[in-house]
């Protein structure tokens, strides 16, 4: 007879509650729960294929070995064995830092996955730590600590009367930073909001998914949010409608921050960003006069050349108008598993994040950020030689050929490797295929996990620690025994936040996790104790009060850190791009993949085979072209092909595109039906953020004429 029991998708980072149906030990049909309190049944298109995805015939359930340019199978022991011995011999002919951890995306779906990365390299001595996160939202990561961190926590999207997207479609995305709209069941949760009063302001080149839902839509040209955001800052500080007595309290550097927008009036900001000047007023004055509710953005913004700036300014919004829950309040995400921290009012004083003291790269003076090095100094990294030459490197879930920018850079570098392992479950993506060895891992439904990844946007403290539903099909084990089985290899130790984790036997998953994240809430371990038939366990108990601010606490916000005053007039003056590329692409989420996820599986590709180049219908006609000719895409760095699609809601001069489809590989007759890769087009050593090192990878100039 079929079992339903509940667990959680992992297919993207939103962990949406399900019940799985299993027949004699396969997976036969996931659906919502609809019992769960956060999900309230909600499941989207992708979460729902993961019956093929652990059962279909494209999955990898073998390890492989390339030999002779062609794989064979290997066992999982005799692949470490023989990975772990050049390993070693890597080490020590060229130190730890010629061996390099890349965490993607599916790093992060496996709750011991980047854990297990980083301190897999923190053991080796390695410097070379990379993870997704800084491949497209790195600033996020400095400005929340480099200005000062409210300790109470910002506004959550369910008190907020009022709400700022920029460039983020969380209906199609199923991403909102924290404040923004949760990954769960976003567009129910939206239009719930929305009928109960909520004021939704959105700024995006495009009419997507939440634009069209907007009171105001604001269109603004790709690249030119810092110009739209000191227009509204502009008018906020003219009209006095920022909180003065927050700003009074904890703000320094207010003087700085009016000076440096004093020249961006609403009619200057408004042709700078090319949007209505009105519309600009009318959304300063929107947002300013709600009680409640932040400003957030996509990875969009952020990779459209002025990303850190961007984020400055955003962070600098939410300050003005001072969008913290204060003492005597409900902290906003709560969280249960990560380390305990004092919800306080008050600022928390600024945290060195870069260049002060970290470990630097060979590479553009880049140096970590947080624990992790600039994803965009990897292929140099790789290619330059020299003492520090990455020589091996590690992949977990992650697609650099196509994640990347310079794919012909990155393809040359990881050709050039003397060892390239990835751990994937799909054989056929383009860094998989060109591997030393490929790992088979274990498939969410197959592991047990908890709800690390996803609690960082729960708004109540809830927590899941899910068994495994069925056996793996083979010899598959978990990313993170991988990585163990490595240093154990090596005999290179693999320290956690709870002490070193055991290294002469393997241990299980849950003391593993318990170690990991040690000094969290409730531990794993406990959780697990404490959940019944696979539900959620909510401890109401715990959600955390904000108390008191301590009166002799020195800190206080800091809009003049990182002198972005001054570089927000050095923006006012940069010279605009040359007119050879008069339109620009930006990029946008696929409903149909989970960044190069879901390519392989029939139901998604079903709906859409590549990633078309949606243009608005005068620009079609001025190229000219027509719905489904292709065009050719040409930038400064390099070009692709790409089917043209009719858009209707596109601002006039742009061209949206996913990212993370085809591969070098895939010629122009292909396009149709395995999509190019944007990355083409893009260098990470031209136009990058000099303290994040982010690429120019939105808002790129480009030409577009008939193929």
């Amino acid at each position: 007879m079929p079992e339903v029991r509940r667990s959680f998708c992992r297919f993207c980072h939103a962990n949406c509650a399900m019940l799985v149906t299993i027949d004699e030990g396969r997976v036969t049909k996931v659906q919502g729960d609809p019992d769960d309190p956060v999900f309230g049944g909600y499941t989207c298109i992708k979460g729902r294929q993961l019956p093929e995805a652990h059962h279909g015939p494209q999955r990898l359930t073998v390890s492989r070995k390339r030999v002779d340019g062609a794989f064979q199978d290997i066992a999982m022991e005799t692949a470490l064995d023989e990975i772990g011995a050049r390993l070693s011999a890597i080490i020590a002919e060229h130190g730890p830092h010629a061996v390099a951890v890349y965490g993607g995306t599916y790093a992060f779906q496996n709750s011991a996955g980047v854990g297990s990365a980083m301190a897999f390299a923190q053991g080796l001595g390695t410097r070379n730590i990379y993870t997704s996160v800084t491949l497209d939202q790195p600033a996020k990561v400095y400005t929340t600590m480099r200005y000062g961190n409210w300790m109470g926590g910002m506004h959550t999207f369910a008190e907020a009367d009022v709400a700022f997207f920029i460039g983020n479609n969380p209906i199609v995305s199923h991403y909102g930073p924290p404040g923004g709209l949760p990954p769960f069941s976003p567009s129910r949760r939206l239009r719930d909001a929305l009928d109960k009063g909520l004021k939704l302001i959105v700024a995006d080149p495009r009419e997507s998914d939440v634009a069209a839902l907007a009171h105001i839509h604001l269109p603004v040209r790709p690249g030119e949010d810092p110009a739209m955001l000191a227009g509204i800052i502009h008018v906020i500080l003219s009209e006095g409608l920022y909180d003065k007595g927050f700003v009074q309290q904890y703000v320094d550097g207010l003087d700085d921050l009016q000076r440096a927008v004093a020249d961006f009036t609403p009619a200057v900001a408004a042709a700078r960003a090319g949007v209505d000047e009105a519309q600009l007023v009318a959304a300063a004055r929107m947002f300013a006069t709600g009680t409640k509710g932040v400003v957030s953005t996509g990875t969009g913004p952020e990779m459209a050349g002025q990303g850190t700036l961007t984020q400055y300014l955003v962070s600098s919004l939410n300050i003005l108008c001072g969008r913290f829950c204060r003492e005597g309040e409900k902290s906003s995400i709560p969280r249960v598993f990560t380390a305990v921290s004092p919800r306080r009012a008050q600022v928390s004083p600024p945290m060195a994040l870069y260049g002060e003291g970290f470990p630097a790269s060979r590479i553009r003076g880049l140096t970590h950020l947080g624990m992790e090095m600039p994803c965009n100094v990897l292929a140099d990294e790789m290619l330059t030689p020299g003492e520090g030459q990455i020589r091996a490197l590690i992949v977990i879930g992650g697609n650099p050929v196509v994640a990347f920018p310079d794919q012909d850079k990155m393809t040359r570098a990881l050709g050039g490797l003397d060892l390239l392992v990835c751990i994937d479950v799909n054989a056929e993506s383009a860094t998989a295929k060109r591997s030393d060895y490929i790992l088979a891992p274990t498939m969410c439904l197959e592991r047990e996990d908890i709800s690390n990844l996803s609690e960082w946007w729960y708004e109540i403290p809830y927590a899941r620690y899910t068994e495994a539903m069925i056996d793996a099909p083979g010899d598959l084990i978990e990313e993170w025994e991988m990585l163990w089985g490595l240093a154990h290899r090596i005999g290179s130790p693999i320290p956690l936040a709870g002490g070193p984790c055991p290294m002469d036997e393997k241990p299980s998953k849950q003391t593993f996790l318990d170690l990991m994240t040690a000094g969290c809430v409730v531990a794993p371990g406990q959780v697990r104790a404490d959940t019944v038939d696979g539900q959620a366990v909510i401890y109401p108990d715990l959600h955390p009060i904000v108390e008191a601010g301590d009166p002799d606490a020195p800190g206080r916000f800091d809009l003049c850190a990182g002198a972005m005053p001054d570089q927000l007039i050095a923006y006012a003056t940069a010279d605009q791009p040359a007119p050879d590329f008069p339109y620009r692409m930006v990029s946008r989420r696929s409903r149909h993949r989970f960044n190069s996820t879901g390519q392989n599986l029939p139901a998604l590709t079903a709906k859409r085979t590549t990633n078309p180049a949606f243009l608005h219908p005068d620009d079609m006609a001025r190229i000219p072209c027509s719905e489904g000719d292709i065009v050719r895409i040409r930038s400064a760095a390099g070009e692709v092909v790409a089917e043209a699609r009719a858009a209707t809601g596109m601002r006039p001069g742009v061209v949206s595109m996913a990212h993370a489809f085809g591969g070098p590989d895939v010629g122009p007759d292909e396009v149709r039906t395995r999509g190019n890769s944007t990355n083409r087009l893009v260098s990470e050593s031209v136009r990058y953020d000099p303290i994040t090192g982010q690429s120019l990878q939105s808002a790129i100039p480009v030409a577009i004429t008939p193929a």
